[in-house]
Protein backbone atom coordinates (compact mmCIF):
# COMPACT_ATOMS: atom_id res chain seq x y z
CA UNK A 1 0.00 0.00 0.00
CA UNK A 2 1.21 3.57 -0.66
CA UNK A 3 2.30 5.95 2.08
CA UNK A 4 -0.05 8.39 3.79
CA UNK A 5 1.20 11.34 1.80
CA UNK A 6 0.23 9.77 -1.51
CA UNK A 7 -2.73 10.58 -3.74
CA UNK A 8 -4.38 7.39 -2.45
CA UNK A 9 -4.49 8.80 1.08
CA UNK A 10 -5.92 12.09 -0.20
CA UNK A 11 -8.89 10.23 -1.68
CA UNK A 12 -9.33 7.68 1.11
CA UNK A 13 -12.71 5.93 0.99
CA UNK A 14 -14.15 5.31 4.46
CA UNK A 15 -17.00 3.31 5.95
CA UNK A 16 -18.22 4.90 9.21
CA UNK A 17 -20.01 2.60 11.64
CA UNK A 18 -22.01 4.43 14.31
CA UNK A 19 -22.68 7.39 12.02
CA UNK A 20 -25.72 8.61 13.99
CA UNK A 21 -23.94 8.95 17.34
CA UNK A 22 -22.23 12.10 18.57
CA UNK A 23 -18.79 10.76 17.67
CA UNK A 24 -20.03 9.39 14.36
CA UNK A 25 -21.36 12.80 13.36
CA UNK A 26 -18.09 14.44 14.40
CA UNK A 27 -16.19 11.90 12.29
CA UNK A 28 -18.35 12.55 9.22
CA UNK A 29 -17.54 16.25 9.53
CA UNK A 30 -13.83 15.56 9.96
CA UNK A 31 -13.79 13.30 6.89
CA UNK A 32 -15.38 16.06 4.82
CA UNK A 33 -12.90 18.66 6.06
CA UNK A 34 -9.99 16.37 5.18
CA UNK A 35 -11.29 15.89 1.67
CA UNK A 36 -11.77 12.15 2.13
CA UNK A 37 -14.91 10.27 1.06
CA UNK A 38 -17.51 8.60 3.28
CA UNK A 39 -18.64 5.77 1.00
CA UNK A 40 -21.03 4.35 3.62
CA UNK A 41 -22.54 5.94 6.74
CA UNK A 42 -23.75 2.99 8.81
CA UNK A 43 -25.86 2.97 11.95
CA UNK A 44 -28.07 0.31 13.49
CA UNK A 45 -30.78 2.86 14.20
CA UNK A 46 -30.78 4.47 10.78
CA UNK A 47 -30.77 8.17 11.65
CA UNK A 48 -28.21 10.10 9.60
CA UNK A 49 -27.16 6.83 7.96
CA UNK A 50 -27.51 5.11 4.58
CA UNK A 51 -27.17 1.57 5.90
CA UNK A 52 -28.24 -0.33 9.03
CA UNK A 53 -25.30 -2.78 8.94
CA UNK A 54 -21.86 -2.81 7.35
CA UNK A 55 -22.96 -6.04 5.67
CA UNK A 56 -25.66 -4.11 3.80
CA UNK A 57 -23.04 -2.03 2.01
CA UNK A 58 -22.06 -3.85 -1.20
CA UNK A 59 -19.05 -1.76 -2.16
CA UNK A 60 -15.40 -1.58 -1.19
CA UNK A 61 -13.57 0.83 1.11
CA UNK A 62 -10.01 1.65 2.10
CA UNK A 63 -10.80 1.57 5.82
CA UNK A 64 -13.65 0.98 8.27
CA UNK A 65 -13.87 3.22 11.37
CA UNK A 66 -16.13 2.20 14.26
CA UNK A 67 -17.57 4.66 16.77
CA UNK A 68 -20.65 2.63 17.68
CA UNK A 69 -20.81 0.11 20.55
CA UNK A 70 -18.55 -2.73 21.62
CA UNK A 71 -21.33 -5.26 20.89
CA UNK A 72 -20.71 -4.68 17.16
CA UNK A 73 -17.17 -6.07 17.41
CA UNK A 74 -17.82 -9.55 16.04
CA UNK A 75 -19.75 -8.25 13.03
CA UNK A 76 -17.11 -5.63 12.23
CA UNK A 77 -14.18 -8.01 12.55
CA UNK A 78 -15.91 -10.55 10.31
CA UNK A 79 -16.60 -7.82 7.74
CA UNK A 80 -12.99 -6.58 7.83
CA UNK A 81 -11.67 -10.10 7.28
CA UNK A 82 -14.13 -10.92 4.48
CA UNK A 83 -13.53 -7.60 2.67
CA UNK A 84 -9.81 -7.41 3.53
CA UNK A 85 -10.43 -3.92 4.91
CA UNK A 86 -8.27 -2.23 7.57
CA UNK A 87 -10.29 -1.55 10.72
CA UNK A 88 -10.14 1.22 13.33
CA UNK A 89 -12.02 0.39 16.54
CA UNK A 90 -12.59 3.43 18.76
CA UNK A 91 -15.18 2.04 21.18
CA UNK A 92 -14.80 0.98 24.82
CA UNK A 93 -16.18 -1.58 27.26
CA UNK A 94 -15.19 -4.73 25.32
CA UNK A 95 -15.69 -8.15 26.88
CA UNK A 96 -12.91 -10.73 26.93
CA UNK A 97 -14.63 -12.54 24.07
CA UNK A 98 -14.78 -9.36 21.99
CA UNK A 99 -11.11 -8.62 22.69
CA UNK A 100 -10.32 -12.13 21.46
CA UNK A 101 -12.20 -11.32 18.22
CA UNK A 102 -10.08 -8.19 17.82
CA UNK A 103 -6.84 -10.14 18.26
CA UNK A 104 -8.03 -12.83 15.84
CA UNK A 105 -8.97 -10.31 13.14
CA UNK A 106 -5.61 -8.52 13.50
CA UNK A 107 -3.89 -11.66 12.22
CA UNK A 108 -5.62 -11.11 8.86
CA UNK A 109 -6.02 -7.33 8.50
CA UNK A 110 -4.33 -4.21 9.92
CA UNK A 111 -6.40 -3.30 12.99
CA UNK A 112 -6.03 -0.19 15.13
CA UNK A 113 -7.58 -0.40 18.59
CA UNK A 114 -7.68 2.30 21.23
CA UNK A 115 -10.15 3.27 23.93
CA UNK A 116 -9.11 6.88 23.34
CA UNK A 117 -8.10 8.38 20.00
CA UNK A 118 -6.44 11.48 21.48
CA UNK A 119 -2.72 11.99 20.94
CA UNK A 120 -2.81 14.13 24.07
CA UNK A 121 -4.00 11.14 26.12
CA UNK A 122 -1.15 9.05 24.71
CA UNK A 123 1.23 11.77 25.93
CA UNK A 124 -0.52 11.87 29.34
CA UNK A 125 0.04 8.12 29.74
CA UNK A 126 3.72 8.48 28.88
CA UNK A 127 4.07 11.27 31.45
CA UNK A 128 2.21 9.24 34.08
CA UNK A 129 4.55 6.30 33.51
CA UNK A 130 7.59 8.56 33.86
CA UNK A 131 6.24 10.15 37.05
CA UNK A 132 5.35 6.77 38.54
CA UNK A 133 8.84 5.44 37.83
CA UNK A 134 10.41 8.46 39.55
CA UNK A 135 8.04 8.26 42.55
CA UNK A 136 7.29 4.52 42.89
CA UNK A 137 6.08 4.88 46.50
CA UNK A 138 3.60 7.68 45.79
CA UNK A 139 -0.12 7.24 46.35
CA UNK A 140 -1.69 7.30 42.89
CA UNK A 141 -5.27 8.26 42.05
CA UNK A 142 -6.90 8.43 38.61
CA UNK A 143 -10.05 10.56 38.30
CA UNK A 144 -12.09 10.56 35.09
CA UNK A 145 -15.06 12.84 34.36
CA UNK A 146 -17.54 12.43 31.49
CA UNK A 147 -21.03 13.49 30.41
CA UNK A 148 -24.06 12.02 32.12
CA UNK A 149 -24.89 9.73 29.17
CA UNK A 150 -21.67 7.69 29.23
CA UNK A 151 -22.48 4.05 29.96
CA UNK A 152 -19.23 2.39 31.03
CA UNK A 153 -17.34 3.22 34.20
CA UNK A 154 -14.48 3.56 34.68
CA UNK A 155 -13.70 4.89 31.24
CA UNK A 156 -11.59 2.85 28.85
CA UNK A 157 -9.06 5.68 28.98
CA UNK A 158 -8.74 5.43 32.77
CA UNK A 159 -8.00 1.73 32.32
CA UNK A 160 -5.38 2.61 29.68
CA UNK A 161 -3.70 4.96 32.17
CA UNK A 162 -3.76 2.24 34.84
CA UNK A 163 -2.25 -0.31 32.45
CA UNK A 164 0.45 2.17 31.44
CA UNK A 165 1.47 2.73 35.07
CA UNK A 166 1.42 -1.02 35.69
CA UNK A 167 4.03 -1.41 32.94
CA UNK A 168 6.54 0.40 35.18
CA UNK A 169 5.03 -0.61 38.56
CA UNK A 170 3.73 -4.16 37.98
CA UNK A 171 2.68 -4.73 41.61
CA UNK A 172 0.12 -1.92 41.45
CA UNK A 173 -3.56 -2.83 41.06
CA UNK A 174 -6.73 -0.83 40.40
CA UNK A 175 -9.28 -0.08 43.10
CA UNK A 176 -12.38 0.92 41.17
CA UNK A 177 -14.60 3.23 43.21
CA UNK A 178 -13.53 3.12 46.84
CA UNK A 179 -16.43 2.92 49.32
CA UNK A 180 -17.20 2.04 52.93
CA UNK A 181 -14.45 1.28 55.44
CA UNK A 182 -11.66 1.38 52.88
CA UNK A 183 -8.26 2.37 54.17
CA UNK A 184 -5.78 2.73 51.36
CA UNK A 185 -3.58 -0.27 50.57
CA UNK A 186 0.08 0.20 49.68
CA UNK A 187 -0.09 -0.97 46.06
CA UNK A 188 -3.54 0.23 45.06
CA UNK A 189 -4.28 2.84 42.42
CA UNK A 190 -7.65 4.43 43.08
CA UNK A 191 -9.87 5.03 40.04
CA UNK A 192 -12.88 7.31 40.45
CA UNK A 193 -15.60 8.04 37.89
CA UNK A 194 -17.63 11.25 37.74
CA UNK A 195 -20.66 11.62 35.46
CA UNK A 196 -22.21 15.04 34.94
CA UNK A 197 -23.56 17.46 32.36
CA UNK A 198 -22.06 17.48 28.88
CA UNK A 199 -18.39 17.08 29.83
CA UNK A 200 -16.56 15.62 26.82
CA UNK A 201 -13.80 14.03 28.87
CA UNK A 202 -11.36 14.94 31.65
CA UNK A 203 -8.66 12.59 32.94
CA UNK A 204 -6.43 13.40 35.91
CA UNK A 205 -3.57 11.46 37.47
CA UNK A 206 -2.54 12.45 41.01
CA UNK A 207 0.72 11.23 42.55
CA UNK A 208 1.08 12.11 46.21
CA UNK A 209 4.14 11.60 48.40
CA UNK A 210 4.46 12.68 52.03
CA UNK A 211 5.48 16.19 51.01
CA UNK A 212 4.35 16.91 47.44
CA UNK A 213 1.57 16.29 44.92
CA UNK A 214 2.06 15.95 41.17
CA UNK A 215 -1.10 16.30 39.05
CA UNK A 216 -1.31 15.48 35.34
CA UNK A 217 -4.50 16.50 33.54
CA UNK A 218 -5.95 16.20 30.06
CA UNK A 219 -9.24 17.83 29.08
CA UNK A 220 -10.96 17.18 25.77
CA UNK A 221 -12.81 20.34 24.74
CA UNK A 222 -14.36 19.01 21.54
CA UNK A 223 -15.28 15.60 20.11
CA UNK A 224 -13.49 16.69 16.93
CA UNK A 225 -10.31 15.82 18.82
CA UNK A 226 -11.22 12.11 18.79
CA UNK A 227 -12.48 12.20 15.21
CA UNK A 228 -9.17 13.66 14.03
CA UNK A 229 -7.32 10.99 16.00
CA UNK A 230 -9.38 8.24 14.37
CA UNK A 231 -8.52 9.62 10.93
CA UNK A 232 -4.83 9.71 11.89
CA UNK A 233 -5.17 6.05 12.86
CA UNK A 234 -6.85 5.27 9.52
CA UNK A 235 -4.05 7.01 7.62
CA UNK A 236 -1.51 5.09 9.69
CA UNK A 237 -3.03 1.74 8.67
CA UNK A 238 -2.85 2.35 4.91
CA UNK A 239 0.65 0.95 4.43
CA UNK A 240 0.65 -1.55 7.27
CA UNK A 241 0.75 -5.33 7.31
CA UNK A 242 -1.85 -7.29 9.33
CA UNK A 243 -1.37 -6.74 13.04
CA UNK A 244 -2.79 -5.06 16.12
CA UNK A 245 -1.77 -1.42 16.41
CA UNK A 246 -2.36 1.13 19.19
CA UNK A 247 -1.61 4.74 20.04
CA UNK A 248 1.89 3.65 21.09
CA UNK A 249 2.58 2.75 17.46
CA UNK A 250 1.06 5.97 16.14
CA UNK A 251 3.15 8.30 18.28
Amino acid sequence: MPHVGSEFAKTMKIVVNGASGQMGKALLEAIQKKGYETVAAVDKYGENAQWRSVNDYPGKADVLIDFSHHSATQELCAYAIAKETPLVIATTGHTDEELSEIHRASKTVPLFYSANMSLGIALLIDLAKKAASVFPDADIEIVETHHRRKLDAPSGTAKMILEGIQEVLPTKYGNFGRAGMAAREKDEIGIQSVRMGNVVGIHEVHLCTDNQVITLRHEAQSRALFADGALSAAEFLLNKHPGLYTMKDLI
